[in-house]
């Protein structure tokens, strides 16, 4: 089949719409009619993988859309349900078995650099050069995207089903860092440093959880943000800021989450924990991480997280029903845009306009 897709050629060049061919599903695959598409910084980080990750691609992991065609008969998936697509895993290995899929033994190789070898995506433009093998099991800047049905999360078609990929990655990954690795409850407090589609969705995951919740960003209409979804808001740059966090959250946060990879905020985010304190990181660090004297005292923790420490499935459907009673209102974060708008999207996002663009394809919202 053929079909428009946004081709990424080279590190620093433009996104291109062009058409591109695909051979369809293999067994235990979907093809899914993508109706919308979350940009996700991880996309953009591409540019900067020093060649890593393999081009030209189809890149895009916030895939959401209709079922269309399934793989034989035992992909769990029927033509016309409504799914989220989310990270690959192979299903098999120790962290998978231990419903830990976003440390998957192959989850590097299977998410960014190159895909399975069962399988493998059939993706060619029409002089019938290769494309990059799929891209976090999706490469859904497209009008489909064949994927294993282990990666598509079926949801309730009154959804706005355009609107939902940024729960397979972005949301899911600040929600579950509250709900999963934290497990944040009514009593608890939580400080987040960076105000992005991630930082929000945890700052709107706490309050939904009962929890008392700072978030720290430079952004004035990022704060303005988290204040609405229920966080006292301190701007980065303020005096003392370890002091000011301490002080809102009775003694110190009892738990903190990092979007930013910066240094000095890393250790104002440590530094703003109560005793036994945990922060957790979500960004990847590219230099060298200094502690400053007593970051770490006093059983307080560090540790990176992945993907919200979440099984998809059981998230993703959790966080749609928060959605439909009023207590997760994702949607305001996000502004769509024609695919063929691609490029103004990621220099809106790169210049912090907008919180989560999400990429339409031109058949509509499916």
């Amino acid at each position: 089949m053929r079909f428009g897709a946004a081709v990424l050629r080279s590190y620093d060049g433009p996104f291109t719409v062009e058409d591109v061919l695909h051979t369809g599903p293999a067994e235990g695959e979907v093809l899914v009619r993508i109706a919308g598409c979350g940009m996700c910084r991880t996309d953009l980080a591409v540019r900067h993988s020093a060649g890593r990750s393999p081009l030209p691609a189809v890149l895009g992991h916030e895939g959401a859309g209709t079922v269309v065609q399934t793989g034989g008969p035992r992909t769990g998936l029927s033509n016309g349900d409504h799914v989220v697509l989310s990270f690959d895993s192979c299903g098999r290995c120790r962290s998978c078995l231990r419903a830990a899929p976003a440390y998957c033994d192959s989850f590097a190789p299977l998410n960014l650099f190159g895909g399975r070898t069962e399988n493998p995506v059939r993706f060619t433009d029409p002089a019938g050069a290769a494309l990059a093998p799929r891209w976090f099991g999706q490469s859904s800047f497209a009008a489909y995207a064949v994927v294993l049905a282990r990666n598509a999360v079926r949801v309730d078609p009154s959804l706005p089903v355009a609107l939902l990929g940024p729960l397979g990655c972005g949301f899911l990954t600040g929600a579950g860092a509250v709900l999963h690795t934290f497990g944040a409850g009514p009593g608890d407090t939580l400080a987040v440093f960076g105000a992005g589609a991630v930082g929000l969705a945890a700052v709107m995951a706490a309050t939904a959880s009962g929890a008392v919740t700072v978030a720290v960003d430079r952004h004035p209409e990022r704060l303005a943000l988290a204040e609405r979804f229920g966080a006292t808001a301190l701007h980065a740059a303020a005096s003392d800021l370890p002091g000011r966090v301490r002080r809102l959250t009775d003694g110190g946060a009892c738990y903190a989450l990092d979007t930013t990879a910066s240094a000095p905020l890393i250790n104002d985010a440590l530094q703003s924990l109560r005793p036994t304190g945990h922060l957790g990181l979500v960004a990847r660090l590219h230099t060298a991480l200094p502690l400053e004297p007593g970051a770490l005292d006093r059983g307080r923790t560090l540790s990176h997280l992945c993907e919200g420490d979440a099984v998809p499935g059981l998230l993703i459907p959790r966080l749609t029903a928060l959605w439909q009673a009023g207590r997760f209102p994702f949607d305001q974060l996000i502004r769509t845009y024609p695919l063929a708008d691609i490029n103004e999207a990621e220099r809106d996002c790169e210049a912090g306009r907008v919180v989560k663009p999400v990429l339409i394809p031109p058949h509509g919202d499916g």
